[in-house]
């Protein structure tokens, strides 16, 4: 029986929340273990004035303490989750710095989490995951190539990919909108076999990512079957050919967003969520549509606008459509409410998402918004540098998965 993917705790708040059971569930759930470091009295008032960071709290007090016996190796750990109240600017403070002070001065992959009374395990799981499956498979993450023939799966909230790859080529791609979940797989499958001109017993291995990867995973037997945050880090860094060294992916996905700092094609510190659909590519979507314009059309149309003469609220998807609505009552042109709305967009992914990760040049947008000219050119001027978006950015779930998919073929 493998043994437990032993996860170090540095929280404040979580028992007296009442989640710490929804932590436990989570990491339990992925093959996880939460454990609190065991240090002494005498380590905490020594380790605290060490570390330099005046707080009041003795749970932070002790959360420092346990992130520098983590650091100094008097503790042994394979993960590190921290977890502390979002109502509490002391504790967002310390969140970050024990974050990037880990980061920093070890090896170990760290998730952090600013948590309310309604957190779930369900909310926690595609963390939990993440953390395990670096601890467990650094050697299959660590893989730059592909081998074989092998095809990849992103079963996403808005959009279902496929991608076939031979020889480290993509060589056969589908897309379409996610309807029915596993008709959507089987008709982009489809696509990708016919595109690369070759039958499903002609392919080695499967992976599979996104949603749906459970469901779908196991109707088409995949090989692999991994939650996104690990699989999209691995094919952006891929695709962009920054396969060594450190880098930031930036994923605005329909329903949610990631953010991943990289080191030689490896997560480090991740975080993924949001506030709202309005700050998502969704409210992107909506925009488009009030718009009159596609969807494809609508990052040439910012890119003419000017964002700052229109006041956008997107931290809620219903405040953001008002904003819309009064903009263009107001007389604003389409293309200055195109380039806010991509603006808002962009604000929002910077102040939820890029403050829990450290960020590095080169900073990777991937996913569809990635296609999106005003949302890059707008996300590039927040973190005043030039965003790289690969080829087959919008697949980047589906490459992952088929890179590592081929770390699974059996020899002949």
């Amino acid at each position: 029986m493998t043994p437990p993917v032993r996860i170090a705790q540095l929280s404040c708040g979580a028992e007296y929340s009442g989640i710490q059971h929804e932590i436990d569930d989570a990491a339990r759930e992925v093959g996880g273990e939460i454990f609190f470091p065991d240090i002494a009295l005498k380590d905490i008032r020594r380790d605290f004035d060490l570390f330099g960071l005046d707080v009041r709290s003795p749970d932070l007090k002790l959360a420092i303490a346990r992130a520098k016996a983590l650091v100094e190796g008097r503790v042994e750990a394979d993960a590190v989750f921290i977890a502390t109240c979002f109502r509490c600017a002391e504790a967002a403070i310390v969140r970050n710095e024990l974050r990037r002070y880990i980061t920093e001065q070890s090896k170990l992959p760290v998730v952090s989490y600013s948590f309310t009374e309604r957190t779930t395990s369900g909310t926690l799981l595609t963390r939990m995951e993440a953390l395990t499956t670096i601890a467990r498979r650094r050697a299959l993450l660590a893989r730059e190539t592909q081998q074989g023939i092998t095809l990849g799966l992103d079963s996403g909230s808005a959009t279902t990919k496929a991608v076939v790859m031979k020889d480290n080529r993509i060589i056969g791609t589908g897309w379409q909108p996610t309807t029915e979940v596993l008709k959507s797989a089987n008709d982009v499958i489809a696509h990708a076999l016919a595109e690369a001109g070759i039958t499903r017993d002609d392919v080695q291995a499967v992976g599979t990512t996104g949603y749906g990867r459970f469901l779908v995973g196991k109707e088409i037997k995949a090989d692999l079957i991994q939650e996104e945050l690990t699989v999209n880090s691995k094919g952006a860094v891929y695709l962009a050919d920054r396969q060594h060294g450190p880098a930031t992916v930036i994923d605005i996905g329909g329903m949610d967003n990631k953010a991943i700092s990289v080191m030689d094609g490896i997560p480090g510190t991740f975080t993924m969520g949001g506030i709202c659909a309005g700050a998502s590519g969704r409210f992107l979507e909506m925009t488009s549509k009030r718009l009159g314009v596609d969807i494809t059309e609508l990052g040439p149309l910012a890119m003419k606008g000017m964002g700052a003469k229109v006041p956008m609220n997107s931290y809620c998807i219903v405040f953001g459509t008002q904003s819309l609505v009064n903009a263009l009552a107001a007389g604003s042109t389409r293309e200055d409410v195109a380039a806010a709305a991509c603006h808002s967009v962009a604000e929002q992914v910077f102040e939820q998402q890029l403050q829990e990760v450290d960020i590095k040049e080169p900073v990777i947008m991937v996913g569809g918004t990635s296609l999106i000219e005003g949302l890059v050119f707008a996300m590039g001027e927040l973190l005043q540098t030039k965003v790289v978006v690969p080829h087959h950015s919008q697949y980047i779930g589906a490459v992952g998965s088929a890179l590592l998919a081929s770390g699974f073929i059996k020899d002949d």
